[in-house]
This record gives C-alpha cells, sequence and structure tokens, in this order.
C-alpha cells in the first residue's frame, strides 16, 4: 500500500532532518508519497503568510502530515504556524511520549511518561485586552465539550497502549471554574468509560516535585494547555532533552506529527543537527498508518544504535561526533 504524506520541511534545521527522516523511512520498506509543502519563516518570502492556504488545504485532503521545526518571524505580525493547524485542524490533542533511552546518561532511568495536552484553549486561546494603561487581561477558556474531549482520548490512548494509570495534573484549588470544570469532565469520563485505569489527580506544583523526585511514579498525564507545554518539555529534560523525543498532534480527522525542538538556525546546513526527535516522530506516523512492523524495525534500529555508543555513529549533543548523515546512515545499516 502506497501513503500519501505531507511533509512541512520547515526551517533552519528542519529541511536536513527531515530528509533524515525521510530516508529511514523509506528504508523500512514502507511507500510512501511525499508532498512537500511551505510553512514558516521561509514560506513569508515565497507565500506572503508561514502558513499558506495552499499547505493547509492539502492537509485536508490527505489528513496527514510530517512537520519539522519551522520559525515564527518575531514583529511582524503573523500568527504561530502550530497554533494555526492545532485550531484549524481542530488538533486538540497533543501526545508526548517521554521514555529513557539506552546509552543516552541522564539522572534517572526507566522514566516512561506520555503526557497528553489539550491543544485548542486555555490562555492559549489567545484573548488579551488592555484594559487601561499599564493593565492588561488575558482570558483563560475552558469549555466542558474540550475537557471531556481530550478526557476520553487520553482514557483511550491508555487503553490501546496498555497503560495502567493516569493523572491530571490541575490548579483547581485557585482556578476553581476553569481547572474545577477540566477535573469534573476527566471524574466523569473515569468513571463512566475507564473505571479499569487507576486515576489521580496532583495539584501542579506538587506534581512538578513529584516529578523532579521520582518520574517513575507517573504513567500517563493529562493536562490542559499551558500546562501541558510546560510539564512536556520539562519531562523531556528527564531523559536527555528535546532532541529525544516526539510529538504528535491529533484530532478526529487530522493528524500532525513534528519534532519539538527549535529550528536552530546557528546550525543549519552544516550536518551537525541530531534527527533523531523527526525520526521517533516518523515512527508515531507509520504507527498512525497501520504500518506497525516498519514502526518497530526502526525503533530498534535507532536504539541498538544509541545503546552502542559508537562516537562515529552518533551526534555530538548526544557524546559522539557524527552528523546528520552519519547518524542517518547508521541507522539504515542497523534496519
Amino acid at each position: 500500500m502506497v501513503h500519501t504524506v505531507c511533509l512541512i520541511k520547515g526551517d533552519g534545521i528542519g529541511p536536513e532532518v527531515a530528509e533524515a527522516t525521510q530516508q529511514v523511512i523509506n528504508a523500512s520498506g514502507v511507500q510512501i508519497e511525499w508532498i512537500d509543502l511551505p510553512a514558516g519563516a521561509a514560506a513569508v518570502e515565497t507565500h506572503g503568510d508561514v502558513l499558506p492556504q495552499s499547505t493547509k488545504d492539502a492537509i485536508r485532503t490527505h489528513k496527514v502530515a510530517l512537520k519539522g521545526p519551522v520559525t515564527t518571524p518575531i514583529g511582524k505580525g503573523f500568527k504561530s504556524v502550530n497554533v494555526q493547524l492545532r485550531q484549524e485542524l481542530n488538533l486538540y490533542a497533543a501526545i508526548r511520549p517521554v521514555r529513557t533511552m539506552a546509552g543516552i546518561k541522564t539522572r534517572y532511568t526507566d522514566v516512561d511518561i506520555v503526557v497528553i495536552r489539550e491543544n485548542t484553549e486555555g490562555l492559549y486561546s489567545g484573548i488579551e485586552n488592555i484594559v487601561t494603561d499599564g493593565v492588561v487581561t488575558s482570558l483563560k477558556v475552558c469549555t466542558r465539550a474540550a475537557s471531556e474531549r481530550i478526557a476520553r482520548a487520553a482514557f483511550q490512548y491508555c487503553k490501546e497502549r496498555n497503560r495502567k494509570k493516569l493523572t491530571v495534573f490541575h490548579k483547581a484549588n485557585i482556578m476553581k471554574l476553569t481547572d474545577g470544570l477540566f477535573l469534573d469532565c476527566a471524574r466523569k469520563v473515569h468513571s463512566e468509560e475507564a473505571p479499569d485505569i487507576a486515576y489521580d489527580e496532583l495539584i501542579i506544583d506538587n506534581g512538578c516535585m513529584q516529578l523532579v523526585k521520582d518520574p517513575t511514579q507517573f504513567d500517563v498525564l493529562l493536562l490542559e494547555n499551558l500546562y501541558g507545554d510546560v510539564i512536556s518539555d520539562l519531562c523531556a529534560g528527564l531523559v536527555g532533552g528535546l532532541g529525544v523525543v516526539p510529538g504528535s498532534n491529533m484530532g478526529d480527522d487530522y493528524a500532525v506529527f513534528e519534532a519539538v525542538h527549535g529550528s536552530a538556525p546557528d546550525i543549519a546546513g552544516k550536518n551537525l543537527a541530531n534527527p533523531l526527535a523527526l525520526i521517533m516522530s516518523g515512527v508515531m506516523l507509520l504507527r498512525h498508518l497501520g504500518e506497525k512492523e516498519a514502526a518497530l524495525r526502526i525503533r530498534d534500529a535507532y536504539n541498538r544504535v544509541l545503546e552502542a555508543g559508537n562516537p562515529h555513529e552518533i551526534t555530538r549533543d548526544l557524546g559522539g561526533h557524527a552528523g546528520t548523515n552519519e547518524f542517518t546512515n547508521a541507522i539504515i545499516r542497523q534496519m
């Protein structure tokens, strides 16, 4: 079967890591027809927008995309590519698996956490107002429909992946209405649809402390938008950083898989970038397409490369001195 996948290579190191990911996926035996689409700072020069309408239309047509890091110009009035994609395609669930990687030394071992973040509302709704000179407000939006939808998606993820426990991080002791509604919805979905999944709640400041003390006590975390953004990066730090974690934005109709790190323009074009995060996101993409054997083949291959720790095969940020191409070729050889 030939799958059609939209590809946003992005800015900075984006094209390099995207092309590396293409090579690895193609080498796995899966047949992909890639459709290159513009987005990010480079798209402003060619299309006058960071997210051209043609890019959005293509994703709507083909329903799945792989996205490298993109840059949103500062001070030019352009809305974030990521925010636009999530809101316009209704990609309401951000899913970020975080696990200890063989060969990558960190302060912790046996970390295996999945962060599930509501992606469409909260403070990221962007509703801000100037009340008077020197006084501004920002409106936090929380709806029952969106809260139940993300809770349902989180518990469904637990069922499908045989995860045992879901913990909600919140601040309902202070934000009694918004976070209170988010909690009520999680409790309702748990009791009615997933009573066999263990369920817990933690005030977010305590949750952060518990993560630092012992991250292995957590399985799946469910959070509203802002909390999820912060906690997903915190959890990435537990296992080595944003360069070793994948990400996806899921909706009922569309899915966008992405590297969550930045575009690193200072090392662009120098064969220095680590493509692992986008390759891992590519594994999530293949699972979504039903290509589980190929996904496992790639995952096992990069795990073996990392575990071997050959400095000629792993990039500088992972302790070696290989370039993007050398790391990519090492994964392909393992397959």
